[in-house]
């Protein structure tokens, strides 16, 4: 028989717990093995991590790369959509030159077609038209008025590219054309610009366009910027068609 005393006794013998610190440890069996279920499922909210096993990436970022690759290749295919069927729809053009447009009519003198000749050439220089075109038309205001309109037909891949190349082979050292910007193209699309270069009395207008299946420009002489412009669209909208 023990001899501790009898309250000792019953104490170590009742006890559930050996309090050691604040707060008891629980010996309790049944209550241990409850504490080893740990809940691993993750937050709905959490970030993937960076790899899933064997280093490959996981689900949701595999996903989220190959939806912005896919959106990418849409948006590429709809503008090579969008320029593809522009080409077929302008390439076919063809230019004529009328008796009469606009209100002008055509200057079949021999001063006018040497100088639509001589232009022909030298645009056909830099440019390798299938048709070339070229044209005066004189206006019933006065014979300062005529406008000297050339250019040509072909498949052009790059239209305002070439156009702009149409207004550098009409620049001259003394009198380059300046100021050369975009203005309404009109019903048949494609680019227009206008600019200006010095001449002795005032200013010369050009106004040029090209879409995918012809390049063409217009001098006017005695007309501002803007009205020279709009009498382009009117005359491009008679001297072109498409097949």
């Amino acid at each position: 028989m023990s001899d501790a005393p009898r309250t000792d006794r019953q104490a170590t013998a009742d006890s559930g717990a050996i309090e050691i610190t604040s707060e008891p440890i629980v010996l309790d069996h049944s209550v241990s093995r409850d504490a080893e279920a740990v809940d691993i499922t993750p937050a709905r909210d959490a970030e993937p991590g960076p790899a899933g096993p064997g280093g490959r990436p996981s689900s949701r970022r595999r996903k989220i790369v190959l939806g912005s690759v896919l959106a990418v290749t849409l948006a590429g295919a709809a503008v090579f959509g969008s320029v593809s069927w522009r080409i077929l729809q302008q390439k076919d053009a063809t230019l004529a030159a009328p008796v009469e447009v606009a209100g002008l009519t055509r200057d079949e003198s021999e001063g006018a077609r040497a100088t639509i000749e001589y232009l022909r050439t030298a645009v056909n220089a830099e440019i390798n038209f299938a048709e070339s075109f070229g044209a005066v038309y004189a206006d019933p205001a006065g014979p300062d008025r005529s406008v000297l309109l050339f250019g040509g037909t072909t498949l052009v891949w790059q239209p305002e590219r070439d156009l702009d190349r149409l207004f550098d082979l009409a620049s001259e050292e003394d009198s380059t054309v300046a100021g050369v910007h975009e203005v309404d193209a009109g019903a048949l699309g494609g680019v227009m610009k206008c600019g200006t270069a010095p001449i002795r009395d005032g200013q010369l207008v050009f106004c040029g366009w090209a879409d995918h299946g012809s390049i063409a420009m217009g001098m006017f002489p005695g007309r501002s910027l803007d009205e020279s412009a709009a009498l382009l669209r009117d005359i491009r909208e008679t001297v072109q068609s498409r097949d």
